[in-house]
This record gives C-alpha cells, sequence and structure tokens, in this order.
C-alpha cells in the first residue's frame, strides 16, 4: 500500500495495490493492520455509500461534533471526484487550511480525514460513486456545515460556483467563521 502525507500532515493518501488480469482485478482496500501502519487507528462503526449523477455536484463541507465526530477513509469506485478536507480543530497550526486529492476508479486512492475536519468533495465525471467508512456513527443533533466556497478558506474548487450543483440545506451553510469552537486541538 502507497502512503502519501498531504501539507496537513493528518490528512494521509493511501492507494492499495490492485492486482489485475485478463478476467479483472483484485485488491485488499482495506486492512486493520496496514491502516495502523499508514497511522489510520481508529475503528470504523459505520460505512456510507453515495452517488452523483452530474458532472460537477458539490456535497459539503460537513462535519459531526463530538462525541459524534467522524474520521473518514474516502474513495471513489466509479467516476471521479476532488476531495477536500478542511482543519476545523481551534488551535491547530493548520487551522483554516485546506487540501484536496483527486480520487478515482483510475487511481484507486483513498483520503483519510480524521475527525476534527469539515469534509467535501466535487464530481468531475457523471455518475460518480463515493463509498467512506466512518469512525462515528451519523447523528443529526451534530451535524454541522460550511458554505463549500467560504470566502474565508479561498478553496480552489474545480467547478464555477454558477455550475455547481448543490443541496438546498448545504447553499444555506454559513462561512467558515462559525465552526470556530466546533473542535480543540
Amino acid at each position: 500500500m502507497k502512503v502519501d502525507r498531504l501539507a496537513i500532515p493528518d490528512v494521509i493518501l493511501v492507494t492499495p495495490p490492485r492486482f489485475g488480469d485478463n478476467r479483472g482485478f483484485f485488491s485488499e482496500t482495506y486492512n486493520i493492520d496496514r491502516m495502523r501502519d499508514a497511522g489510520i487507528t481508529q475503528p470504523f462503526v459505520q460505512d456510507n455509500q453515495s452517488l452523483s449523477r452530474q458532472k460537477g455536484v458539490v456535497r459539503g463541507l460537513h462535519c459531526q461534533l463530538d462525541p459524534y465526530a467522524q474520521g473518514k477513509l474516502v474513495r471513489c469506485t466509479k467516476g471521479a471526484i476532488w476531495d477536500v478536507a478542511i482543519d476545523a480543530r481551534t488551535g491547530s497550526p493548520t487551522y483554516g487550511k485546506w487540501v484536496a486529492a483527486e480520487l478515482s476508479e483510475e487511481n484507486w486512492s483513498q483520503l483519510w480525514i480524521p475527525p476534527g475536519f469539515l469534509h467535501g468533495f466535487c464530481t468531475l465525471t457523471e455518475n460518480a460513486e463515493v463509498q467512506y467508512k466512518c469512525t462515528g456513527l451519523y447523528n443529526k443533533a451534530s451535524e454541522r456545515a460550511v458554505i463549500w466556497n467560504s470566502a474565508e478558506l479561498a478553496i480552489d474548487w474545480p467547478v464555477k460556483p454558477e455550475d455547481a450543483i448543490l443541496s438546498e440545506k448545504d447553499l444555506e451553510a454559513p462561512e467558515f467563521s462559525a465552526a470556530e469552537g466546533w473542535f480543540q486541538f
């Protein structure tokens, strides 16, 4: 398994090997020992899957507050996405900074986003299918969101604002300053 730490070292890009032949391929996408060796030590308790039918769908920026904070191991099994993690841990040296990685069925990479981070993605293809493992269970009362194109974050999204497709809930999310105090470093 290839392991790369991004500009925010707590966010980790992992790429499991694929072994192919004329029939297709096989890949071990999760192995607790290999993930622990990579620095991903929290247990997963929930798996989620989404399908976005159109290119330019933006989902996020989302998180859940303690005690339901979620770390996420995200992968794209069909199509491609641009996946973003934003450090929302007050007191962190990288507070308010973001990193992103392209995840696709071609590159087979997965992004580890620890608890205390906001998460969002933009679809780069039609029919993008995303699967992710979570370290916390979903809790509606604990969910929070920040507007995807917060001027305070200056995320360089691969979609123009007029072309982005968002849910009503995500369109109504506040600026990043609303996240101050949600998590502590």
